[in-house]
């Protein structure tokens, strides 16, 4: 492993993984689920056939893969599950195939919100929950980690709503990125060193979330990557407040950025968290 992919290496806890891993088998609603008026799976699973229609080209279904930095060209099998999370939107994981080999199968999770008018569901963000892993002749589906936000409410135990999660915070700040991208998809981020305006692609966001003991206010760490870029990732990290009851971004900050060293990109720290005092965030 490269020091680069070193660096850029994220981690859940084993707990968190296997509940997630068990979840999304098992196909089990949170608590925190709840029906949308107006819209139910129905309405959900009719969105996301249109959306995959709207985006297929040659009979499959062109999704580019942030992790992999690659297109991937899949068949549509079916929508499996369907969730709808009040105030967060519905979720739609769909079952895929790779249209060169059928035996390699995708879990691809679909993100959406209502519109405005109430009337329409928006598509926020897409991600792939399970991968291909070859085992001998075949191939099964592997959950990816880091875990979506949008799986880990499962964790939470009844009592606990009241209480900030790490899931929460990473709505915000998914929220943020979806919000504020160009219809590239690019973020463009101002290096407040530099004073350029820096464009983005949206990668990963890690795990865990911390708290800053202090003043209250969280932080989450993601990867971003520089479009068109194999090897030049960005560490960016959101700063988020808990204001009136709602979670917002206040603060960008570019943390790590990419320079080579003996031809290899690497990560180098802008800051360093040295003497802050925070709390990991569940």
């Amino acid at each position: 492993m490269t020091r680069a992919r070193f660096l850029r290496k994220s981690f859940v806890t084993q707990k968190a993984a296997a509940l997630a891993v068990a979840f999304c088998l098992l196909g089990v609603l949170p608590a925190a689920s709840a029906n949308y008026e107006d819209f139910d799976d129905t309405s959900v699973t009719k969105r996301t056939e249109q959306v995959i229609a709207e985006r297929s080209k040659d009979g499959a279904f062109v999704f580019h893969d942030p992790k992999l930095n690659t297109d991937l060209h899949l068949v549509y099998e079916k929508v499996k599950i369907v969730r709808g999370m009040k105030g967060y939107g519905w979720f739609a994981n769909a079952i895929f195939h790779d249209k060169a080999e059928p035996k390699k199968q995708y879990a691809i999770d679909f993100w959406y919100k209502p519109e405005a008018t109430g009337d329409t569901l928006k598509l926020i963000d897409i991600r792939v929950q399970k991968g291909p892993k070859k085992d001998g002749d075949t191939y099964t589906m592997v959950t990816r980690l880091p875990v979506a936000w949008w799986w880990l409410p499962v964790q939470e135990h009844p009592g606990d709503t009241e209480v900030r999660r790490a899931w929460h915070v990473m709505s915000a700040v998914h929220n943020y990125i979806a919000a504020n991208k160009n219809k590239d998809g690019v973020l463009e981020l101002k290096d407040d060193k530099t004073g350029e305006t820096v464009p983005l692609e949206f990668v990963e966001m890690h795990q865990p979330v911390r708290r800053l003991k202090p003043d209250g206010q969280y932080f989450a760490c993601t990867d971003f990557r520089k479009p068109g870029s194999k090897e030049e990732y960005y560490d960016i990290d959101f700063w988020v407040e808990d204001k009136d009851g709602k979670l917002r971004v206040q603060g960008v900050k570019i943390h790590k950025v990419p320079v080579q060293e003996d031809g290899i990109w690497v990560q180098e720290p802008r800051y360093t968290f040295e003497g802050m005092d925070f709390e990991v965030t569940n």
